[in-house]
């Protein structure tokens, strides 16, 4: 009988933890992580996180960066916007120029953070020359197009020389037919 009130005390017990308050890192909010790196080229991208490390995706924030590069050139303050790789990713589009750049971001309360990082920013790539477009076979002078005009003159040829042995031979009284 105790094992029985045990079981039912226990399955009384479980509504009751539904209404237990969340930890802290379940409910997210307060100070952030940034994660602050160079995107390639010439821009900035930031990765926030909460501080367990679950992306900052019900809130955008408030995400201003500074940078200063080599021979005292600086760029900001500019504020970042939401980048479209996902939750918590941030982009600051082309703002520096190549080079080296220490870049600092900050997120203001209530959600505070900062990061320092050194990005390299690198000249936009740009796509390799096309070759010089092949000659399509039609337009070489010597292409499957010109072949069929060729094939069918050779047929209407051959078709005429036909007609005309034949009307030849008939027109011929000497021949025997």
């Amino acid at each position: 009988m105790t094992v029985r009130r045990t079981i039912l005390a226990a399955l009384a017990a479980v509504p009751l933890l539904a209404l237990w308050p969340p930890a802290p890192a379940a409910a997210h909010g307060g100070p952030v992580v940034l994660d602050v790196a160079g995107d390639g080229a010439t821009g900035v991208t930031v990765r926030a996180t909460y501080k367990d490390g679950h992306p900052v995706e019900d809130r955008v924030l408030r995400l201003v960066l500074n940078a200063t590069g080599e021979g005292g050139l600086t760029v900001g303050p500019l504020q970042l916007n939401p980048a479209g790789e996902g939750q918590g990713f941030y982009a600051s589009g082309a703002v520096l120029t190549p080079g080296r750049w220490t870049v600092a971001v900050t997120s203001p309360e209530p959600n505070p953070g900062k990061a320092q990082a050194t990005v390299q920013a690198h000249a936009p790539q740009s796509a390799p020359p096309r070759p010089a477009a092949a000659p399509r076979p039609d337009e070489d002078g010597g292409g499957t197009g010109r072949w069929w005009l060729v094939g069918g003159a050779l047929l209407l040829v051959a078709a005429a020389a036909l007609a005309l042995t034949a009307r030849r031979a008939k027109a011929s009284p000497g021949r025997p037919g």
